[in-house]
């Protein structure tokens, strides 16, 4: 095999689009920092239990394994930031109050859920920590919508969910965990039939109730719907209400609901959400995907509330038009002193000034510039040529 080849789903990012990608970066993060999120760099690796304790076996499915040659303890390489920005909340910063954080990094992962997936995303969140409320998920939801806003899509869905209600239904009986997480997945895949068959034995109510979730998904009228053919309980009537209000508030993206979607039920605790938008070729993309996981800072010694979403830059960058390309000035090589000085000031006012080494003058102009600084024979100043 050539030395060259790189492991599967793993790419090099060339110029331009490495370019796009920072510049949707910085968008990102300047946006979270306009609704009050302050920025944290979280290590790509660390102990392991530390990354993987209370999230389910799915992150530790998606996570590198290494042995740390000073310490002789299991490492990881993340595969999801949210567990380490928890750990900064609970131990580090240990603040009374609301705290907002944001991040972006690299993120590894040993396999790919979905064909054309990259193995080492760029992985970019927001989360909140220390307030339970609805306020808090619809912050949440709204800043997810300002940063797709903010790399240039429109005409997006936000598709949401609550693992309360599922946890409602199932209140009344107590299974055995792979008997609930085969249940999970037939109403995952809306199998009406897998269901029955699981469900048999069951009161008759959580049977019908059961049967009755993989039909309850639509726009948000669905959610009166549940209120008249589900069991009533507080716990439920909980859930419907919060989804029902975050519905009403939501601005700018059309909003569907499916309470049979329990994607990382062993993670969240409340309100799930995915925002979907077209891609180039017209296809549903989901980019952005978040929700309520108050659980997720018990093992650092401090459960707190806490929702957040997350999204991958690399696979944003898939689904925006490139951004033009800002002209650059071109300018002769040369050690003259006022030359020089000519082109500092230039790039000091922000210009980028790309120098033609000598032998290079003909070469492909990858900056697309619409200037030449050029010396003038009269005056001897250095001045900007259109090209």
């Amino acid at each position: 095999m050539s030395a060259w080849v790189l492991p599967d789903h793993i790419a090099d990012v060339l110029p331009s689009e490495a370019r796009h990608i920072e510049e949707l970066r910085r968008s990102l993060l300047d946006t979270a920092r306009g609704y009050g999120y302050e920025l944290v760099m979280p290590p790509l690796l660390e102990h392991l239990e530390s990354l993987l304790t209370g999230t389910g076996e799915a992150l530790d499915l998606h996570t590198f394994k290494l042995v740390d040659q000073l310490s002789g303890r299991s490492l990881g390489l993340r595969a999801d930031s949210t567990p380490q920005v928890a750990r900064i909340d609970a131990h580090l910063l240990n603040r009374l109050g609301v705290t907002r954080l944001c991040y972006c990094g690299p993120v590894v992962h040993t396999r790919v859920d979905r064909p054309g997936a990259s193995r080492e995303p760029l992985q970019f969140g927001a989360e909140i920590y220390g307030h339970g409320g609805r306020e808090a998920d619809l912050e949440a939801l709204e800043l997810a919508h300002a940063c797709l806003a903010a790399a240039g899509l429109d005409g997006l869905q936000l598709d949401m969910a609550d693992v309360r209600v599922i946890d409602a239904v199932m209140a009344p009986v107590s299974l055995d965990p792979s008997r609930v997480q085969s249940i999970h997945t037939a109403l995952a895949a809306k199998d009406v039939s897998a269901l029955t068959a699981l469900s048999e034995g069951l009161p008759h109510t959580v049977q019908r109730d059961l049967v009755t979730l993989t039909r309850l998904f639509g726009d948000a009228s669905i959610l009166e719907e549940a209120r008249q053919r589900l069991q009533p309980s507080p716990a439920l009537h909980e859930a419907l209400d919060s989804l029902s209000w975050l519905a009403s508030q939501v601005r700018g993206m059309a909003v569907t609901i499916d309470l049979a979607d329990l994607r990382g039920y062993a993670y969240y605790t409340g309100m799930r959400f995915a925002v979907f938008a077209r891609g180039r070729r017209g296809e549903p993309l989901e980019l952005a995907r978040g929700g309520r996981y108050d659980e997720v800072g018990a093992i650092f010694g401090r459960k707190r509330p806490a929702v957040g979403f997350s999204l991958d830059l690399k696979e944003l960058v898939s689904a925006v038009a490139p951004r033009p390309l800002v002209a650059a000035i071109r300018a002769p090589w040369g050690t003259d002193a006022s030359l020089r000085q000519a082109i500092a000031e230039l790039r000091q006012q922000g210009q980028t000034v790309v120098c033609a080494l000598p032998g290079h003058d003909h070469e492909v102009d990858e900056f697309l510039c619409d200037r030449e600084l050029v010396k003038d024979p009269a005056s001897g100043a250095w001045t900007l040529k259109t090209l």
